[in-house]
């Protein structure tokens, strides 16, 4: 039995290669990008919506949250594919990809955005709405500033973990990293190559995304640390100085 020849590496392969997935690298950053500002934005209005006390918001609210939980985010994607156009809705594969990838993690950020908000001692907008203030500005300058903080840890976690889902848009023929690296192996009969290079390059963006929100998380730990020092007052600054 005659045996097969060891699988090597070609740098100079990688190397030419790496301009074509430079192109679909694009495309992945585009769709975690988006993807995540519809997750944030509905997320938020999600949380709101299910903590409200009117039940005709809160309960639609908590059975979509479940029901995009409890579903699995290919077949979601799959269903926005090829249901929207029945419904007069025609959008590109990347938007269906962009707008499932919202839609499903909005439903995971709508419970971290609910414990931050129930973290906010009820006393403070109960006491910002008996000062006359709005709804609306207690919530964005009482609850959203307090609450905020402690989750930004978890949403930078399911940014990354959005980041990993995107190959999973390859499936309704989005031509990202992943989708790339099979149409050059098909081409030319390689996988190693480009395989390994996607590999390394979701390597690096997941440590950076990673550092990225541990750097945020740094930054308003020392805000939240310089709001709660006191300022020494003229007085008592005067007071000392004659001392």
């Amino acid at each position: 039995m005659t045996p097969t020849a060891p699988v090597r590496f070609d740098w100079q392969y990688a190397w030419d290669i790496l301009p074509q997935l430079g192109s679909a690298l694009l495309v992945t950053l585009a769709a975690t990008v988006l993807g995540m500002l519809i997750a944030a934005v509905l997320g938020l209005a999600l949380a709101i919506w299910r903590r409200s006390p009117v039940r005709a918001l809160s309960t639609p609210a908590a059975l979509l949250i479940e029901f995009v939980r409890s579903t699995p985010l290919l077949v979601q994607m799959y269903f926005l594919f090829y249901a929207l156009p029945l419904t007069g809705i025609s959008l590109s594969p990347l938007a269906t990809g962009v707008l499932a990838l919202g839609l499903h993690y909005a439903s995971y950020c709508a419970e971290v955005y609910r414990a931050g908000l129930e973290s906010v001692p009820r006393g403070q907008p109960e006491a910002a709405l008996a000062l006359n203030m709005s709804p609306w500005r207690t919530l964005t300058r009482i609850v959203l500033p307090q609450a905020l903080p402690p989750i930004v840890p978890a949403l930078g976690n399911y940014l990354i973990a959005m980041l990993k889902d995107t190959p999973m848009l390859s499936a309704i023929t989005v031509v990202e990293l992943l989708q790339q690296s099979k149409v050059i192996g098909a081409a030319t009969f390689r996988y190693t190559e480009p395989l390994t290079l996607i590999g390394v390059i979701f390597l690096v963006l997941s440590l950076l995304a990673a550092r990225g929100v541990a750097a945020v998380e740094r930054r308003l730990a020392l805000r939240d640390q310089r709001a709660a020092t006191p300022t020494p007052s003229p007085t008592t600054t005067s007071a000392g100085t004659r001392a």
